[in-house]
């Protein structure tokens, strides 16, 4: 049986592509791995969100080849849709094609050259991913409108698709995953013939999983998809919703559209629906032209949404994008403001867990190790659990093993 690896860098919707890929490469025969080794043929699912990441896209082709330099090598994904030539003519590749229409790369499996595609007007209907017996990922749209300042995503993703509803509702059902967490590039903006994500959720609504939501615009946050998700059994109160800054002149700068102010009205509308939520975010610290008053600004709304958890980045200009035409700021600046962020971070999570110490939870298990299964709760606090637990159950709290991670004990009541 040919040996084929799928690898993968980058974000969840890679992963689920990538997923979808390695299900395909199975039906048509070949044993597959998502870890670099051996294989007669890779994949190679590259990003770009970042020059490191279109660095280690770059590294990954000699690490492949020098497993097995007779395998065929089919480069695809973000770096090779940004740029091709980095590519081309390397030792063992034999295929380029991009970030878009994916599925096509099953059927040029003996292709040879370079196939980018800049179609983007339909979704690209990849094979099913296999389900998983926990936690199973929805692809539920792909690219994006939103040209925020700093990002080289809807140049390489191109516009927002969405994935009929009734292809996301069949997926959903034959699943075998306690929870479904429906993901994409922009999945706020998903919109199948009128059908947008609250009448999505509705659709999912009567299935007997937990449902999370991937990543969220403030545009998309009102009471209608509120109330929906709040009359949801299974529906996972944790909201990831996209900040950036918490100022409304560096906001405008990134063409994000909102203002701090309508961000925290959001946040506030979403504790009304949901007074134990988890509201975790994206922060850029450093954005070009960030000042030590506006930088004060965005630690005044963190304080006052008091989020779960924050993913700190510190920004890096992208060729091709209109900030990394703008003047720049030092990287001690960023270190600096990259390093009082995390460390108000930490006090918030800690603050948010310890909320819930002694409160029963529900927990789906996603790994074993260690003779430890660790798993997440509705509101996405990781839970370790003495033994091997197979299913979802009830789950008290008992302590904080660590600044991400808290034991837990089955709740048999």
């Amino acid at each position: 049986m040919s040996k084929a690896v799928v690898f993968t860098l980058g974000c969840k919707v890679n992963d689920v592509e990538s997923a979808s890929l390695a299900h395909g490469l199975k039906e048509l025969g070949y044993e597959v791995s998502d870890k670099l080794g051996y294989a007669d043929l890779y994949i190679l699912n590259t990003c770009a969100v970042t020059s490191e990441a279109e660095k280690k896209s770059r590294q990954l082709l000699a690490r492949a080849y020098k497993y097995n330099p007779q395998a065929k090598i089919i480069v695809c994904g973000c770096a090779a849709q940004k740029n091709a030539s980095a590519f081309s003519g390397k030792k063992g590749v034999t295929l380029i094609t991009g970030a878009r229409q994916k599925s096509k790369i099953l059927s040029l499996l003996d292709k040879e050259g370079t196939s980018i595609d800049d179609f983007d007007g339909a979704y690209d209907d990849l094979p099913l991913p296999e389900s998983l017996k926990t936690r199973h990922f929805i692809k539920i749209q792909d690219g994006c409108n939103n040209f925020c300042s700093y990002c080289i995503v809807p140049y390489l993703r191109g516009r927002s698709r969405s994935r009929a509803l009734r292809e996301v509702l069949l997926e959903a059902q034959t699943s075998k995953a306690e929870e479904l967490v429906l993901t994409g590039i922009d999945i706020s903006s998903y919109n199948d013939q009128g059908n947008r994500l609250t009448q999505l959720l509705k659709a999912l609504s009567p299935l007997e999983k937990r449902i999370r939501l991937g990543s969220l615009e403030v545009r998309v946050i009102d009471e209608e998809l509120l109330q929906t998700a709040r009359g949801m059994p299974g529906f996972a109160p944790h909201f990831h919703l996209s900040l950036q800054s918490g100022s409304s002149a560096v906001l405008k700068r990134m063409n994000r559209k909102y203002t701090g102010e309508q961000y925290l009205e959001k946040c506030k509308l979403i504790y009304r629906y949901f007074p134990d939520a988890a509201i975790t975010t994206d922060v850029i610290v450093g954005f070009p032209g960030e000042s030590e008053e506006e930088f004060a600004e965005s630690i005044s709304l963190i304080k006052q949404v008091g989020f779960a958890q924050i993913h700190c980045f510190v920004y890096s200009p992208r060729e091709g994008t209109v900030a990394a035409k703008l003047p720049q700021l030092s990287l001690t600046v960023k270190e600096e403001r990259k390093a009082r962020l995390l460390a108000l971070e930490k006090e918030l999570r800690d603050s948010y867990i310890n909320k819930f110490i002694g409160k029963t939870l529900t927990f789906v298990p996603e790994t074993y190790q260690d003779g430890r299964t660790l798993g997440y709760s509705e509101n996405y606090i990781r839970i370790a659990v003495e033994g091997k637990v197979e299913r979802a159950c009830k789950v008290k709290l008992i302590k904080k093993q660590s600044s991400d991670l808290c034991m837990g004990v089955i709740d048999y009541e």
